[in-house]
């Protein structure tokens, strides 16, 4: 029987030849140590050249492509490809790994780079976005992610002289990154005219913002910001792959083969051309080539190191640059496939599609010969006398070289085909040549290569092949499978196999043949095997696969599957492997990778001297975790372990899914939703008692506490045992089982872990039964097994997915330090080293490993030891390198570090638990006994045996069998505490007697319980074959315990409570003795298993007994005879009652049918419904019937109700359902989807609910959890809430207490994002930039004889030397956003300034001298504002804003912590709000922010805001939230409250709970849309709803309704810090008594209203704040109003158009006044210098254009009715007005000399008025034939000319007043225009940018000098142009601030000021001119 482990000698890789230069750059470097670190394959190498040695670091387990070095130059980081590619970094003098950076980046890492300090490190992702992600690489953390490019990003760096700065580039593009909190933050370089866009390929950032950039023509483009300042042209001939910035300089290399030196300024010193060296590849190769190319330079001192496309590396010394050096050379260009070794020397052969063949020094590492052939060389071989080589080719040829000199022998062509595998004889006369034409030819060597016989059986293509020692046979493989055998050298075929049964092979290298069965896994039939090689001494064998993988096995290996060693290093497929002639080496070559590496070859008996020297550290364990075969090597599995390992806690339905299954499930329901559904009960029960333990399943789950209680945990709950009082507390904050629980060193917390499919750990505090920390996002499945720290700061936790992955924890933070993927076996358990937290070990099925945390992942090495067993326990000893561990078979492994010392036996069977003591251990085992050692396991001190016999006489129960098996074991308070298997927990005396504390079933479902009829006694009955009765009396204890045979399914006491009847699963019954369970009868009558059995009420004369096959039995109890058979179900029975008198019998099946059965006879009755009320039921335990039709749940399709049961008072009926709820409900429960209470405790089903004799108990038996659960019963009285009470049922009611139009649009609203907005006017044609120009008759010759033409427009500064406009300066801006956000107004330093919002700018208001400064960094509009309101924190303001996806790009939302008074962006929130944020609330202590997103899962997230790391984040409602505040005084509670929704929430770790807002306490009070919050003292809370009513909560329970505190809805309020009084807005008309504006005291008691005297009809308070003496409020109607509490004046700080577009806009002719009109009806008079509105006036109707006559006298308005009028601005009387269109006016002017009024109006026309024939304004003409409607109109200078703009893009000229059409373009070309605000015309070309595809230029306006022209567009941007620009997109500069859709832009006199107006934003921005001087 051959050895079936893997084999012990082992490989150690020696040394690799090659470099990865191609689709590689920029990865090569000295180090501190002056060693060269590169990568080749997946090994990072370290080459030391003076003393010619490598390092390798082994930690990457695919390709690396990528590579920086630390600015230490000590560690570097690489990144490697694959589907879950991760980076390292390491030492690169220890080779050992720091850090490991996961689970961002997909497919690969394409650039790494460190920043200044070394502290962080940014990587780019190959995946579709070119992910760019900043790590804090130290604590494996990341910092920032952002979407990189949408094309290839080839480099990035850090600005080395500006912190948080980087620079990436790529195809087509330069990136300048700002790295700002959470968000990275992209200015794309603009190349202007300096030089072309295109592919940049390497940057490095030098002083004073200047970055050098390669190109990919050989330029070198120098960038000053974001703009190309100067490019240096040919600095190369081609693209530039590399450049490196050292001291003295910069390095660049080409792909022209030179290196150039550059001085610090880029003046260039020096040039290195590779191409003239004599060495290398390339010099060989001749002219065919395409030249060298070279892919990285590293300047260091007087050294420069080049790397090239061609795997080889050149070493340079500056002074001495003609003489480069060329230190490492490899394979390049395709793949590598031929490789031999020499019969005698150390020598080895390659070759390769490059057409290279290369002899390697096996000793000197180094290449000796070279020689290039013609075609791509395939295989070789070397003759047995190691004078010729043979290669075989690409083509078909083979070609034979003398070794010596590599003269050629001989060249051969007879194939077409490559040749793949050549072979000499051993004999050396014959070389057999194998083809991919399915044949091998047989050539004499003697008779110069001639052929002499050829091999035809193979239908495929030829593989591998092997001669026998006699040279007489060739055994060969091909691409089918086959193998066969031939002779030589004739060919023949050989069938008859016995007579090959003697033939010895000379080399094995086939991977067919029952030799080498063993190299296939056991199930796969794929050949990725490449290549073997047998070392027949040692009997190993060496394989070679696609996966990189080189494994050694035994040799000969004949099952498949066998047992081996795996080494990795090549990424890719490894196309060959050899023994070395020696077998001192193994040689492999990578196809993909190129490279040579050569392995020593360490036999057994070396392997053990070499112990001692530290493994090479590998994340791919050498000892591999795949071979799987039948594990003759590890001892039969106890079957305990058997049955737990097989325990997978998969759930049909997880609670976390719930939520969105009701969601689905009420879209289906809607219907009955609206029907009025039954109330909950007023009574509740409380958790009073558990018995039960989970031991079955779970270990090490059972502990003293500080107080000396005892904690453990069962089903879903973590329970705290008092023994004194024998009294339980409850922690319930888990949803489904708990799996293991793990106490903190300090004993006042334990961390439990659950089941769920993303599941979390709990951490609480035993005395407070309060969570400190939920830790969630990591394990799928389940939490297994879990492990404290010694000081308490981290956690470890293990998962039960199939990686088994292991997370270490900063569990207070709920922050994941580290992850790594266990084991692929079950991990029992886990724990951290107690002197050095960043060690840790785990222990489960064949599995014993030692880990340290790297960075973000965990590096696992395996315990050494020969065979490894199955682990159970672990702990560490006295000293840091001691580990004590237990096994299945009981044996405690004590280790030292990683290495087995010795092994000592301790039980009979495994060892399920140990215990460090202070001075020793304690253990416990299957066999049931207690052991205590000493502190070296040398002696067993003592041990206790579980019997019965040494029972105390205080335990609360009885033993079931002596020794169980110990699952759990602690010590304290002079005790030994004791978990076993069976669910007892025993306290165990050191001096001997046991004490019995708690105790349940064991393993198996728990279906039977009955309560006795008139003591409070019950009796349960389980699958563990118990019958047991319990106490429910205070003591709590099991009375009595019988075993029966089989397991039972029900029970039930008879009337007068003596007998107990059983019903087993076999079909059988018994009845016993209620008090000796001893046997009366027993009946054996049906095969299927009894599912409920009843004694008929009264004296119990029948016994009913429903059985799983459809029948229900009736017994006489006295005859004990059968006496009727009820038939007719069609499943099987679930549930049975008895009437009152005894006669009836009422039957549900599992079909959810029910029937009526007569007794005793059992006839069946059909009875109406409306009688089945009226019967008088003597139980009720049914489930189905209109009576109970509510308990059904809205998703019953997932879930059952398994049982119910009627209160004995007949109001309160309990069920319990496959969820693990316990509900009850108010009896009759009429209708569907009544309201309910809901408990969470047991984890699966309950299968069983009874209420006691009396009511005052509820009993419950879980299913699987095994528990028996008492609940106490606390009847209906208003008490007080407890915590832990019933969550309320789900279904909100329908009505939300009205409806609100504003209210209505604050939730429909849908906010355009900028960048995605479209033209606001439905335009028509086609975009003027795209229009082609009509050539016009007379194209004018180039030197002009004609007159000049006249100026393009009248100018009027003409006195003045005209200068042009250079910038515009935010000055003003008239708006507030009011109307659809809310607490946006804020007081500043003591009420001296104030602060708001609108567009997307934050505006600082100074209320003394009225001055406004500006926040402008947002990229979109601004939806919310908080002040940070702690002392430490002044002024600091945090604004949300309006985004796209949630994808981390520069649309997506973010939100802006910044400092009010020096507008500096503190930090920036990129956010998966997608959509934007609406709200958001710093803490009290002012370090966290909270912000609730307009997403469709509306989440709520939680920040550190100075650092950008996202706490939490959790979905919360599915509609609408408005608004969520943290408590003031808190940094962990919040309230969001939205439409039907107010919740609680608590922040424990990064997981946020929430309780949701329970209104059962007061009659009729109804959920309705919540719109503000408010706080109290003594956790009062206060929310204002939309019906105008506040409720007020303590905690979460609703105490009070303050009802209509506002006649409307209440938009607002706000809770003063310094004296607690509230302030409530909200939509209320003023009147005597009551304002829209409230102050409240505390208690929401009494209040004192104030009006606003805003002469509005109703006042909406949208926003308020409290300062000293004065409350500021913002308004729906864009006002911002200061209120004095004492006095309650009113005074208007901010004035704006409520609703918008503004769409007219008018500047006075010679005064800073301008005038604005808007949709809201108003015409508005602002004065610029006084910074306010002067003058409003109410037309009544929506208006949209306004104009000033020429002397400013006049004012014409254009309405949206299509009616015009004129105002006298004097007496603002009117003059005249007149109606002659039905459609909106679009413009409307005064001609330059006052006599005509032009009014265009979408009708497409333009009416004439003449003002001189007075104020009846008969039209005297139009303009007809226009083509659209009629955007913007302006007059030439001398009145007698208009030119139209329209909506299909066309501009017309017409002639005033007769509206001719004038087209002649040279006439129009002469005429001098007045104004110029048309947005079309050559003239203005230029100001149509290319990405208006969906988006316009809505508005334009030329300066007065008619040197500029300003332009507004839909993306809400506004835009300065030199006018006039004829050329397609002029260079323009843009100022943002507008929402999307500007509408109107204005000069004001003299060009001091740009007036531009929006649209979305309704707000008025004013900007300075800056002029250029002169």
């Amino acid at each position: 029987m051959a050895d079936r482990t893997a084999p012990n000698c082992h490989l150690r890789l020696e040394w690799v030849y090659g470099y990865r230069g191609h689709q590689c750059r920029n990865n090569l470097y000295y180090t501190a140590a002056k060693e060269i670190v590169y990568f080749v394959a997946g090994v990072g190498v370290v080459y030391n050249t003076r003393e010619h040695k490598q390092k390798f670091y082994l930690g990457h387990n695919d390709d690396i492509i990528s590579l920086a070095l630390h600015p230490e130059r000590v560690l570097v980081a690489t990144g490697q490809v694959g589907k879950e590619p991760y980076i390292c970094v390491w030492d690169s003098y220890t080779v050992q790994t720091v850090s490991i950076l996961k689970d961002v980046h997909t497919h690969g890492i394409a650039c790494l780079a460190f920043d200044l300090e070394g502290q962080c490190l940014v990587s780019v992702g190959l995946d579709s976005k070119n992910t760019i992600c900043v790590w804090d690489w130290r604590r494996g953390k990341v910092l920032a992610v952002a979407p990189g490019h949408t094309d290839r990003i080839f480099d990035i760096s850090w600005d080395l002289y500006q912190p948080s700065k980087l620079v990436s580039c790529g195809v087509k593009h330069i990136k300048f990154w700002s790295l700002c909190g959470n968000a990275l933050t992209p200015k794309r370089g603009v190349f202007g005219k300096t030089g072309d866009l295109q592919t940049i390929l390497c940057l490095a950032c030098a002083k004073d913002e200047v970055t050098y950039s390669g190109a990919l023509n050989g330029d070198i483009y120098v960038w000053k910001g974001v703009n190309l300042m100067r490019t240096v042209q040919g600095a190369h001939g081609s693209g530039i792959f590399s450049m490196n910035a050292c001291e003295e300089g910069f390095a660049t290399g080409g792909r022209d083969g030179c290196v150039r030196l550059w001085d610090l300024n880029f003046k260039p010193i020096t040039v290195i051309d590779l191409r003239e060296t004599d060495q290398g590849y390339k010099v060989a190769r001749g002219e065919n080539s395409r030249g060298l190319s070279v892919r990285s330079v590293c300047w260091q001192g007087d050294h420069i190191l080049v790397g090239t496309q061609d795997s080889e590396i050149f070493e340079v010394v500056v002074h001495d640059r003609n003489k480069p050096f060329l230190i490492m050379q490899g394979h390049c260009e395709g793949e590598l496939w031929a490789l031999a070794v020499h019969p005698t020397k150390p020598l080895a052969m390659t070759g390769s599609d490059d057409r290279s063949v290369r002899i390697w020094s096996l000793i000197d590492h180094a290449l000796i010969a070279r020689c290039n052939m013609e075609e791509p060389i395939r295989c070789a071989a070397v003759s047995t006398d190691g004078i010729h080589l043979a290669l075989g080719m690409k083509d078909g040829s083979f070609t034979v070289l003398r070794v010596r000199d590599m003269t050629e022998v001989v060249h051969i062509k007879d194939r077409k085909e490559a040749i793949h595998e050549l072979k000499y004889s051993p004999d050396g006369t014959h070389l057999a040549v194998g083809s991919n034409d399915n044949s091998v030819d047989i050539y004499g060597v003697v008779q110069r290569y001639k052929k002499v016989g050829e091999c035809i059986g193979s239908t495929s293509f030829i593989t591998h092949m092997d001669w026998s020692t006699d040279s007489k046979y060739l055994q060969t493989n091909d691409g089918s499978g086959r193998r066969l055998f031939y002779r030589m050298p004739s060919g023949k075929e050989v069938t008859n196999r016995e007579e090959l049964k003697l033939v010895q092979w000379a080399s094995w290298t086939c991977v067919l043949g029952p030799e080498v069965n063993g190299i296939w896994l056991k199930y796969s039939d794929i050949n990725d095997i490449n290549s073997v090689d047998a070392n027949f001494n040692d009997q190993v064998l060496v394989t070679a696969d696609d996966y990189g993988l080189v494994k050694l096995l035994r040799y000969p290996c004949v099952k498949k599957g066998a047992k081996f060693k795996k080494y990795l290093g090549h990424s890719a497929h490894i196309t060959n492997a050899r023994w070395s002639h020696d077998y001192q080496w193994v040689i492999t070559i990578g196809g993909a990778d190129h490279s040579v590496f050569q392995w020593k070859f360490v036999p057994e008996r070396k392997a053990k001297e070499v112990l001692h020297i530290a493994p090479q550290e590998t994340l791919a364990d050498s000892n591999s975790e795949e071979s799987d075969s039948d594990q003759s090597d590890v001892p039969e599995m106890d079957s305990e372990i058997e049955q737990e390992t097989q325990l997978t806690y998969r759930r049909q339905v997880y609670k976390e899914d719930l939520p969105q299954l009701k969601e689905q499930c009420k879209e289906k329901h809607r219907v009955t939703a609206m029907k009025k559904r039954e109330r909950a009960p007023g009574s509740g029960v409380k958790l009073h008692f558990i018995h039960g333990y989970r031991g079955y399943d779970c270990r090490s789950n059972l502990f003293y506490t500080q107080t000396g209680e005892i904690v453990y945990h069962v089903a879903a709950v973590g329970v705290v045992y008092n023994r004194q009082q024998n009294t339980q507390r409850f922690y319930m904050g888990h949803d489904d089982d708990i799996l293991c629980l793990a106490i903190h060193p300090l004993k006042d917390f334990v961390a439990t872990g659950q089941v769920g499919r993303d599941s979390s750990i709990h951490i609480w505090n035993t005395e407070t039964l309060k969570p400190m920390s939920v830790l969630k996002g990591f394990h799928q499945l389940g939490v297994c097994t879990l492990d404290f720290s010694a000081d308490g700061k981290r956690l470890a936790s293990v998962g039960l997915d199939e990686n088994h992955t292991v997370v270490l924890w900063d569990w207070r933070k709920g922050e994941k330090l580290s992850t790594m993927r266990g084991s692929k076996d079950k991990i029992f358990a886990v724990k951290i080293n107690p002197y050095l937290p960043d060690k840790l070990i785990t222990a489960g099925v064949k599995h014993m490993k030692f880990w340290h945390k790297a960075g973000g992942g965990l590096i696992g090495r395996k315990g050494s030891m020969g065979k490894t067993e199955t682990m159970m326990c672990a702990v560490y000893g006295w000293s840091e390198e001691m580990v004590f561990s237990g096994t299945c078979t009981g044996d405690i492994c004590i280790w030292r570090d990683m290495f087995l010392m010795k092994t000592v036996k301790a039980h009979d069977g495994p060892v399920f638990s140990m215990h460090t003591l202070e001075k020793g251990f304690v253990t416990g085992g299957k066999d049931g006994i207690v052991a205590l050692w000493d502190d070296t396991f040398e002696r067993c001190l003592k041990t206790y045996a579980i019997k019965r016999a040494v029972l105390a006489p205080g335990s609360k129960g009885l033993l079931l069998e002596d020794n169980p098996s110990i699952r759990a074991i602690s010590l304290g308070h002079g005790h030994i505490l004791v978990g076993t298997k069976n669910g007892e927990i025993l306290e165990v005396d050191k001096s001997g007697p046991i004490t019995l504390l708690v105790q349940g079933h064991m393993e198996g479902e728990v279906w039977g319980l009955a309560t006795h009829p008139h003591l409070p006694l019950c009796a349960t009955v389980s699958n563990d074959k118990t019958l047991r009765i319990w106490d429910l009396s205070p003591s709590h204890c099991m009375l009595a315990v019988r075993k029966l045979r089989k397991g039972g399914r029900c029970c039930c006491f008879s009337p007068d409570g003596k007998a107990l009847a059983v019903g087993l699963n076999d079909g059988s019954f018994l009845i016993v003795n209620a008090d000796t369970l001893e046997d009366l009868v027993s009946f054996h009558h049906r095969k299927d298993i009894i599912s409920d059995i009843r004694f008929s009420p009264g004296a119990g004369k029948y016994l009913a007994v429903a059985s799983g096959d459809t029948f229900v039995d009736i017994y006489n109890v006295m005859s004990s005879k059968r006496v009727g058979v009820c038939k007719g179900c069609l499943n099987y029975i679930t549930h049975l009652d008895w009437d009152k008198r005894g006669k009836l019998l009422q039957v549900n099946t599992g079909a959810k049918e029910q029937f009526f059965f007569e007794a005793p006879r059992g006839k069946r009755q059909t009875i109406p419904a409306t009688e089945v009320e009226k019967i008088d039921w003597s139980t009720w335990t049914c489930v189905l019937g209109p009576s109970v039709e509510g308990i059904w749940p809205v998703i019953s399709e997932v879930t059952e109700v398994t049982t119910a049961c009627l209160s004995n008072d007949r109001k309160v009926l309990a069920t319990g359902d496959d969820l693990g709820y316990v509900k009850l409900f108010r009896y009759p429960v009429k209708g569907k989807h009544a309201k309910f209470k809901r408990y969470v405790a047991h984890s699966t089903h309950v299968t069983n609910v009874r209420w006691t004799h009396d009511d005052s108990l509820l009993v419950t038996v879980g299913g699987g959890d095994t528990c028996l659960m008492i609940w106490a019963h606390e009847p209906d009285s208003h008490r007080e809430f407890k915590l832990g009470d019933s969550e309320e049922s789900d279904i909100e009611s329908e009505d939300d207490g009205g409806y609100d139009s504003d209210v209505t649009r604050e939730n429909e609203i849908t906010y355009t994002i900028k960048a995605l907005s479209t033209s606001m006017r439905p335009m028509t044609g086609v975009k003027p930039h795209l229009q082609l120009k009509e050539p016009s008759v007379d194209e004018r010759p180039p030197v002009s004889r004609a007159l000049p033409l006249p100026e393009k427009l009248q100018t009027n500064n003409v006195g003045k030397k005209k200068r042009p406009i250079e910038d515009l300066v935010l000055d003003l801006v008239f708006g507030y956003r009011g109307n659809d956000c809310r607490n946006n107004v804020h007081y500043l330093n003591d009420g001296a300034d104030i602060i708001y919002h609108t567009a997307s700018v934050g505006i600082v208001l100074n209320l003394t001298t009225s001055c406004q400064s500006f926040y402008v960094e947002h990229s979109d509009d601004i939806l919310c504002l908080t002040i940070n309101q702690h002392p430490k924190f002044p002024n600091v303001v945090a604004t949300g804003q309006v985004g796209d996806t949630g994808d981390m790009s520069a649309t997506s939302p973010s939100i802006h912590v910044w400092d009010a008074m020096t507008k500096q962006t503190l930090s920036v929130l990129r956010c998966f709000h997608s959509g934007g944020v609406c709200s958001v609330s710093f803490s009290a202590t002012g370090k966290l922010l909270l912000s609730v997103g307009l997403d469709a899962k509306h989440t709520v997230t939680i920040w550190k805001w100075q650092e950008g790391a996202k706490i939490a984040s959790r979905i919360a409602h599915s509609q609408r939230i408005f608004v969520a505040e943290f408590r003031p005084d808190s940094d962990t509670h919040f309230v969001s409250v939205g439409i039907k929704h107010v919740r609680f929430w608590t922040l424990a770790g990064r997981a946020l709970l929430s309780k949701k807002g329970v209104l059962s306490s007061i009659e009729d009070a109804r959920m309705q849309t919540m719109l503000s919050v408010a706080f109290g003292a003594n956790n009062l809370t206060f929310t204002g709803t939309i019906s105008g009513d506040v409720c007020v909560w303590k905690e979460h329970i609703l105490v009070r309704i303050v009802a209509k505190a506002h006649t409307g809805p209440v938009f607002t309020m706000y809770t003063t810090l310094r004296d607690g009084l509230i302030v409530t807005g909200g939509k209320e008309r003023p009147s005597k008594e009551g304002g829209a504006l409230k102050l409240w005291d505390q208690e929401l008691k009494r209040c004192r209203a104030f009006r606003l005297e805003t002469g509005q009809i109703i006042d909406c308070v949208r926003s308020v704040c409290r300062g000293k003496g004065k409350i500021l409020v913002g308004t729906r109607n864009a006002e911002i109003i200061e209120v004095g509490e004492k006095n309650a004046a009113c005074n208007i700080l901010v004035n704006g158009h409520m609703d918008g577009p503004i769409w007219g806009l008018g500047t006075h002719p010679s005064r800073d006044v301008f005038l604005s009109a808007a949709e809201d009806g108003t015409v508005r008079l602002w004065d610029i210098p006084e910074k306010k509105m002067l003058n409003k006036v109410n037309l009544g109707h929506p208006t949209r254009t306004i104009s000033y006559s020429p002397e400013g006298d006049m004012v014409a308005i254009g309405m949206k009715n299509g009616e015009f009028i004129i105002l006298l601005v004097a007496s603002l009387k009117i003059w005249g007005k007149k109606r002659d269109r039905r459609s909106p006016i679009q413009d409307i002017r005064f001609s330059p000399n006052s006599r005509y009024l032009a009014v265009g109006s979408t009708e497409s026309a333009v009416d004439f008025y003449d003002l001189t024939l007075g104020p009846q304004l008969n039209r005297i003409n139009c303009c007809r034939d226009i083509p659209s409607f009629v955007m913007q109109m302006d007059f030439s200078a001398d009145s007698t000319y208009i030119q139209v703009s329209t909506g299909a893009y066309k501009r017309l000229v017409y002639e005033v007043p007769s509206g001719k059409h004038i087209t002649d373009q040279s006439h129009i070309d002469k005429i001098t225009w007045a104004t110029w605000t048309s947005v079309l015309g050559d003239e203005v070309i230029g100001i149509w940018s290319r990405n208006t595809d969906k988006a316009d230029v809505t508005c334009a306006c030329v300066s007065h000098s008619g040197l500029n022209i300003v332009i507004g567009d839909d993306f809400g941007m506004v835009k300065l142009f030199d006018f006039p620009c004829p050329e397609k997109f002029a260079k323009h500069k843009r100022f943002l601030g507008h929402s999307a859709h500007l509408t109107n832009i204005r000069f004001t006199n003299g060009d001091r000021f740009v007036v531009s107006a929006g649209g979305d934003d309704r707000s008025l921005f004013v900007w300075r001119c800056v002029h250029t001087p002169h």
